[in-house]
């Protein structure tokens, strides 16, 4: 690259200025107009804030529901549940492919007790839970529901999302379960039983944050997610479902960096795409060719070296995410690239949030860089950036045969090197990292997890299965099998078999022996 030139982190040129000549010679749009490019809502933060989720999740059920409480009590206004990798893939705690992992990155989640441990005295009617989970979000989703039911919520008022976007995982995060056919096929069943049952829940959060986690750049990270969000919507129309209806319930998870300026630019951009991708594939009502996103920080950006400087990082992110209009957002923790964050992280992530929603004067007015000579230029050129690589993945048939093929991974494997290259090169400077480094004491405090989790868990399961009713477990995974086997909606079935202390690893076996294993 000419090192007089300075690019995006996408390697879009940005020149030294820009005048009215670089502006699009469109008409002016207004905020909460198609195709949304300033704003889902015509008065954004002046009607309501958006969302401030911490996402949390560790140990044990009884762990993660203190830290619920925590954040509550501090002024969090949605939960985000974090789950271990043995939930993740389908494993009980006591499974031998589960042991190291229990409790680990999130937590443990076998069956309905440890559901109602982890939402105990918070009321499912009156809180907006996001649950991070693909593989086994259906179960996952029926255990709330389950939940919800004992709690006697109404289940047309429950309120969350699931991420529940299987795509992402074989093109950049890995926990997947099913064949990518199945797994879509799963996934329509969730919008068609939703849409009936808890109309007011997000069923899908189609994910760009992994994407850009495992190296993408902003343009890919846009491009592969709304190009994935497309193969889910095909989906549900070949299944005959109703784009107005389940349009409106889906909802976008994106990654928030360092480069404000690109990252604003990103966010306008793929909301004007999606209005559009959403119009083409037949969406005539506004509300399903919403872009609605959560954002969370930039893990990858969070740095061991001289941690509290992540508190910077996490505060520009932030306000990326509010000048770009996102929904929902989650700050991290400045700790977390030495370990899951502590209660004081956790504390000064909220409090970033919400120093810049009532002190900065950033969500006073709508779409504030609007106009901006270069924001306006560098939303166009992220946008044709962007539409370029979906048309190579619509010429290769869309996302299912672009990633069967390994298209989507490689260029996100090209994107990770060439950054990586530059860091190790001096081109791409990480204050404290590669420049400006000290000797500093490890004297940041850890929250460690312990081992015995698993023991924990092991001991309750053992619990659940000699306390249930061992003829209707072995009768409703029968059901489920034959459900799954014949092409019915496999939801109902879920729902009851957890409410009967069926077990998540027995839920997602069942399934396993219908529809195989993605290697």
């Amino acid at each position: 690259m000419d090192t007089q030139k300075k690019y995006t982190d996408s390697g879009l040129e940005i020149k030294p200025v820009y005048t009215s000549d670089d502006l699009p010679s469109t008409k002016t749009e207004k905020p909460g107009d198609f195709p949304f490019t300033r704003g889902v809502q015509p008065d954004m933060y002046r009607g309501k804030l958006w969302t401030m989720r911490q996402y949390a999740g560790f140990s044990t059920a009884e762990e993660s529901n203190k830290r619920y409480h925590y954040l509550l009590s501090q002024g969090v206004s949605g939960l985000s549940v974090a789950f271990d990798l043995p939930t993740q893939i389908g494993y009980d705690s006591d499974h031998p492919l589960a042991e190291g992992e229990v409790g680990k990155v999130g937590v443990a989640i076998d069956s309905i007790e440890d559901m109602q441990t982890l939402f105990n005295d918070i009321k499912l009617e009156e809180v907006s839970t996001s649950m991070t989970i693909n593989a086994t979000g259906f179960i996952l989703l029926s255990l709330y529901v389950a939940l919800a039911k004992q709690q006697g919520a109404d289940l047309k008022k429950i309120s969350g999302t699931i991420q529940n976007d299987i795509l992402k995982e074989y093109a950049a995060r890995g926990t997947y379960i099913y064949p990518p056919k199945p797994s879509m096929r799963i996934i329509t069943d969730i919008f068609e039983w939703c849409s009936n049952e808890v109309p007011k829940w997000n069923t899908i959060s189609i994910s760009g944050y992994h994407i850009r986690e495992a190296g993408s750049t902003a343009v890919q990270e846009i491009a592969f997610t709304l190009s994935n969000g497309k193969a889910y919507v095909q989906a549900a129309l070949k299944k005959g479902l109703d784009i107005n209806v389940f349009g409106k319930r889906l909802s976008f998870f994106f990654n928030s960096h360092n480069n404000l300026f690109e990252e604003v630019a990103k966010f306008r951009a793929a909301r004007k795409m999606w209005a559009h991708i959403m119009k083409d594939l037949g969406a005539t009502d506004p509300k399903a060719m919403m872009l609605r996103f959560h954002t969370q920080t930039g893990g990858s950006t969070l740095t061991a070296q001289q941690p509290l400087n992540n508190i910077s990082r996490v505060t520009i992110q932030t306000l990326a995410a509010v000048l770009g209009g996102t929904q929902s957002l989650h700050t991290n923790g400045y700790d977390e690239a030495l370990s899951l964050p502590t209660e004081e992280a956790a504390r000064i992530a909220l409090r970033t949030q919400q120093v810049v929603a009532f002190e900065s004067g950033a969500p006073d007015t709508v779409d504030p860089l609007a106009g901006s000579y270069f924001i306006e230029s560098l939303t166009n050129e992220t946008e044709a950036a962007a539409w370029k690589l979906i048309g190579k993945i619509d010429a290769m048939g869309g996302s299912v045969p672009a990633i069967e093929q390994g298209f989507i991974q490689n260029e996100i494997a090209r994107s990770a090197y060439e950054y990586q290259k530059n860091i190790e090169t001096g081109e791409k400077i990480i204050v404290g990292v590669n420049k400006f480094h000290i000797d500093e004491p490890g004297k940041i405090p850890i929250l460690r997890v312990d081992d015995s989790i698993r023991a924990v868990q092991a001991g309750k399961l053992e619990r659940l299965r000699s306390n249930r009713n061992p003829a209707k477990c072995d009768q409703l995974l029968q059901l489920l099998s034959d459900k799954a086997s014949s092409g019915e909606n496999i939801m109902p079935v879920v729902v009851e078999a957890v409410e009967n202390k069926c077990t998540l690893g027995e839920i997602a076996d069942t399934l396993r022996e219908i529809f195989g294993e993605y290697k």
